[in-house]
């Protein structure tokens, strides 16, 4: 009789060893899971977000999908990065020095997209790149009446219309604003912001730069 038929079962006794192992509670599981550094998900996830806020950022009075998407996931992302860093903080310090370049990514890159979005860099960058089309279009259609574009692309923007409202040029933007129609609006003549316009309805403006505005429906 071969020894392998008398003897015990190697694979039952790990198998039953393994079942009876005392299993990590929660805080064991937090505490093992914060000692590691960001990795190769969460900082690229971080990434991701920043890329969304920015493009939400670039269109005149935001876009309330990518502001959803962007909101949610930046504030899941923070409470994570807070969770981590507190726990490694008071178990694995060390760590934290060891991978410094790791666990400053995601607040550097918070940083880099909040600065640009304060600087309203977005927005202009991508109003400035479509201006040309945008006035070539205005040329194109004589709006004096507002002129269905049905979501075709004018530079980098998809429009909704194009309409001329005294010497102010206004171009809806497919699903811009958040809670109310808004676009853009091209005048050589300043437009007061802020305040209802005498003759322009019940659009509000604000200034973006040179002769561009972004204006929101009240």
């Amino acid at each position: 009789m071969s020894a392998s038929a008398s003897g015990p079962n190697p694979d039952g006794s790990v198998a039953k060893l393994i079942e009876i192992a005392e299993q990590p509670t929660l805080g064991q599981r937090l505490i093992s899971w914060a000692s590691r550094p960001p990795g190769r998900l969460y900082i690229p996830a971080c990434a991701a977000v920043g890329l969304v806020l920015l493009f939400e950022d670039s269109v005149p009075a935001g876009h309330l999908p990518t502001f959803v998407v962007g909101l949610g996931g930046g504030l899941l992302l923070a409470g994570m990065g807070a969770l981590r860093l507190g726990i490694a903080l008071a178990v694995a310090r060390p760590m934290i020095r060891h991978y410094w370049v790791r666990w400053i990514s995601a607040p550097l890159i918070a940083f880099v997209a909040l600065g640009l979005s304060v600087a309203d860099v977005p927005l202009q960058s991508r109003v400035n790149a479509s201006a040309d089309q945008l006035l070539e279009l205005r040329d194109d259609t004589g709006a004096a009446t507002s002129v269905p574009r049905n979501g075709e692309w004018t530079g980098l923007y998809r429009l909704h219309s194009v309409s001329q409202n005294e010497d102010v040029t206004h171009y809806a933007i497919e699903g811009a604003g958040l809670f109310q129609p808004a676009g853009l609006a091209h005048s050589v003549e300043e437009i007061p912001v802020g305040v209802f316009v005498p003759g322009q309805g019940s659009r509000i403006y604000e200034h973006v730069s040179g002769d561009w505005y972004v204006w929101v429906d009240h």
